[in-house]
């Protein structure tokens, strides 16, 4: 398993939770600027130096409910809120584009053609906000630092942590069905024909070497299926071309986002999503010390909003869709404790704190699965 896959995985989806609310903002006719001070306020957090110098160091992946957690903390970050059936679509539909995305790159190195190509979306989201694209801007160099000479090995090694990550999830989405690269059971069809790896030759030759490693014979067979070249790699500068589409908007109406790739409209209630269990690791310290920093983060900034500047975003395309999500959603676990938080108060940031104190990283629960203690407490919050 690799060590550097967090700072990827967190990137990627990041990116795909700007085009969905982005998408969602623009269809619920939210005014230009609330809908830009939410975009930016997310942004400004998730991008904060000193919570990506923690991300970036080698680490293990978060398990399933902590990342989730994460991402409810980051959506809840400006005036806008979302309720918890909204949430869960907004999270199932970040992580299947990303898996699907995971599972198209045709070599290992496209992992980072795609988390370059969210990062492009984003720092397009702040052209205006000067300090908030300077926060992005730092972020393309520390993954340059990190990612622009690591081999192919690693690449696929991190590839394989990604596809770990995502193993058994397989949430319906509709214009994946729509579009046919999803089965009625949630699972992907890829396809065998179209580009290949840069660096490949058309499929259908057999080439035949002696013992001295010389060429004594050429045969061909038919290789079914268009395929195409693709004739350059990409780029990883800050404004390169990176040859790939996978980890562009894929909810632009101009194109089918799976044609555009090869994304994704809400996925109806009922949709099914697999049960499998976390990942299993032991609990991890640095998980504790990067979410006790993301709630100093969301808590302590200056922004002062009201419960009149706040507004209710909905991710589904009805009220009745979302009422109707919210009722299929599973009952809170017994013994589980619901904090309001409100983000408009002072004292946010020492709620959110001693919320965070009381995470206990001790291994008693190991036999339960890794990362339990910290899901505990994700739970609650």
């Amino acid at each position: 398993m690799s060590l550097k896959s967090l700072s990827l995985l967190f990137i990627n989806l990041g990116g795909e939770m700007m085009y969905i609310l982005d998408q969602r903002l623009r269809a619920q006719n939210i005014p230009q600027d609330k809908a830009a001070k939410v975009l930016h306020d997310i942004i400004a957090t998730m991008f904060n130096k000193r919570f990506m110098e923690e991300l970036f160091k080698p680490q293990e992946l978060y398990s399933r409910k902590a990342m989730r957690t994460v991402f409810d903390r980051l959506a809840h970050a400006s005036i806008m809120r979302l309720n918890a059936a909204s949430m869960d679509k907004l999270y199932d539909l970040m992580t299947m584009a990303f898996k699907y995305q995971v599972s198209l790159c045709l070599r290992p190195r496209d992992i980072l053609m795609i988390t370059l190509n969210h990062m492009d979306a984003i720092a397009a989201f702040v052209q205006d906000a000067p300090n908030v694209k300077s926060q992005v801007e730092y972020v393309y160099t520390l993954i340059k630092q990190n990612f622009g000479s690591m081999s192919l090995g690693e690449f696929q090694l991190i590839r394989q942590t990604l596809l770990i990550f995502f193993q058994d999830m397989h949430i319906r989405v509709s214009i994946f069905l729509k579009d046919k690269v999803q089965n009625s059971n949630g699972r992907f069809v890829l396809s065998t024909s179209g580009a290949l790896p840069y660096g490949t030759e058309m499929p259908g030759t057999i080439r035949i070497f002696n013992s001295q490693g010389d060429q004594v014979k050429t045969s061909s067979f038919y290789a079914a299926g268009p395929y195409k070249l693709t004739e350059k790699e990409g780029s990883s500068d800050m404004k390169g071309n990176r040859e790939t589409k996978l980890g562009t908007n894929m909810y632009n109406v101009a194109k089918s986002s799976v044609e555009a790739m090869a994304g994704s409209g809400p996925s109806k209630p009922g949709s099914t999503t697999s049960s499998a269990t976390d990942m299993d690791h032991g609990p991890n310290p640095m998980a504790k010390a990067q979410l006790d920093l993301l709630s100093r983060l969301i808590g302590g900034g200056e922004k002062k909003t009201t419960k009149k500047s706040e507004f209710r975003l909905n991710l589904f395309t009805t009220d009745a869709e979302e009422e109707e999500a919210a009722a299929l959603r599973p009952a809170e676990e017994p013994g589980s404790q619901v904090i309001n938080i409100d983000a408009t108060k002072k004292q946010q940031n020492q709620e959110l704190n001693k919320i965070m104190g009381e995470l206990n990283v001790a291994s008693d629960d190991q036999d339960n699965g890794g990362g339990d203690d910290l899901l505990d407490l994700m739970d609650s919050a």
